[in-house]
């Protein structure tokens, strides 16, 4: 039977990259022989998908490309096949088998391994952004093949092409097509044949390695699946679909940067993820200053969370926290170095960064008087270092700052310093 969610997902993602829904589409049996398809056809999609004719925009080295896609349709997944090697079994994991799911093809638009992982990338996106899938591609959430051809310069025809698969990152897509291309130009320009062939990427090898030969469309036998039903899909759902969709990546992007006045770089970097997009809004509610959020969120924030490869929604600092924080630097209540290490121990602790100042006594020094006192103390205990500031050398003003955030052990507000100190050091 027909899974209904399936389908209204499936359309949220083809509204989401452009493509045009079937008013009518059907369902067909795709045969083939393989341990992981224990009774021997899928069920898919092949004469009459649900979408065609979209396409996303990708970015690679400042540069705007327009990837087609010929079409999304649904079908049903195989098995998983299971590699011992320490011994000669192999096992057949059917957990998964059934479980539907839906598979974008592409158009021959992509024209080299970095656009290929960029435009993996913004699929990617997009369907978290949706909330369809959860992105693992290591688990098997989102997986890819990926067919490679190439042709001499001035030939129209695509050459031979070969499908590449077992790639479980970006990094080893990328990777796997730049060593696939290498492979078949060596052949070429060697005068020897490529053959049409699935060939599986080993990452510990480096290399891409031949595990069977390829079929063709006719090879499948396709037939119309006679126990399912055409899917006829009106204006009216597509319109009720379209009206669930969220703010999409791109939108978002150009609206952060926009809106938040910040970097197209910064934008990128925040709305790659919906949870961190969302976090970093939050955090920017709460204070009001877009680019120290920004600082602060892609800086010291991802940073601890890279390296103990965890996800923002498993953050320990809340965004009202770290708001909290950046309110705190702006008031002058504590200066930026103090609040490096005070971001460091709300990540450790999950505190507030009132409770740890609190705790560590690290109020920052506003009272103007206090200030000038440890200043005159300070310039009294270096007449030489004076004498040579007033006497020319202006490189010893950072002399005296560094004495001055010393004797005050950090706590010193700088922007007060360094007034009071141009004050006090004149001649």
């Amino acid at each position: 039977m027909l899974n209904k969610k399936v389908v209204e997902y499936a359309m949220m993602m083809a509204l989401a990259t452009n493509c045009t829904i079937n008013p009518s589409n059907s369902f067909a049996r795709k045969n083939y022989f393989y341990p992981d398809l224990p009774k021997g056809y899928q069920i898919s999609q092949y004469a009459y998908p649900l979408a065609e004719h979209g396409y996303v925009w990708v970015e690679t080295n400042g540069k705007q490309n327009k990837i087609g896609i010929t079409r999304i349709h649904m079908e049903e997944d195989a098995g998983k096949l299971i590699h011992d090697e320490n011994n000669p079994s192999s096992y057949v994991d059917l957990n998964r088998t059934g479980v539907p799911l839906i598979e974008i093809v592409g158009e021959p638009d992509i024209r080299s391994p970095e656009e290929a992982a960029e435009y993996l990338k913004r699929l990617h996106e997009i369907l978290v952004y949706l909330e369809i899938c959860d992105g693992n591609m290591e688990e098997g959430s989102f997986r890819c093949d990926a067919n490679v051809s190439i042709r001499p310069v001035g030939q129209k025809e695509y050459g031979t092409r070969t499908e590449l698969k077992n790639m479980n990152s970006f990094r080893n897509v990328q990777r796997a097509l730049e060593y696939e291309v290498k492979r078949q130009q060596y052949l070429v320009e060697n005068g020897q044949q490529i053959i049409q062939e699935t060939r599986l990427w080993d990452d510990a090898q480096g290399a891409t390695n031949s595990m069977r030969s390829k079929e063709e469309a006719h090879d499948y036998r396709y037939f119309p699946d006679p126990d399912l039903v055409k899917v006829i899909v009106d204006d009216e759902w597509i319109a009720k679909i379209r009206e669930t969709l969220p703010e999409l990546p791109t939108a978002k992007r150009e609206r952060f940067i926009k809106e938040y006045q910040i970097p197209a770089y910064d934008a990128g970097v925040l709305t790659a993820d919906k949870a961190l997009a969302l976090y970093y809004e939050d955090v920017v509610r709460l204070c009001g200053k877009p680019k120290q959020a920004s600082n602060w969120v892609m800086g010291d924030v991802l940073r601890f969370l890279n390296e103990e490869k965890r996800d923002i929604r498993q953050c320990p600092i809340t965004a009202g926290s770290l708001a909290d924080m950046i309110n705190l630097i702006e008031e002058g209540t504590i200066s930026g170095k103090m609040a490096k290490d005070i971001v460091e121990d709300m990540y450790k602790t999950g505190k507030l960064p009132q409770d740890i100042i609190r705790e560590k006594g690290l109020v920052q020094i506003t009272d103007e008087d206090e200030l000038a006192k440890t200043i005159a103390a300070i310039i009294d205990a270096h007449p030489g270092q004076l004498a040579d500031y007033r006497g020319g050398k202006e490189k010893l003003f950072g002399f005296f700052v560094g004495q001055v955030m010393k004797a005050t052990q950090g706590k010193a507000n700088p922007q007060l310093v360094n007034s009071l100190l141009k004050k006090m050091l004149a001649p």
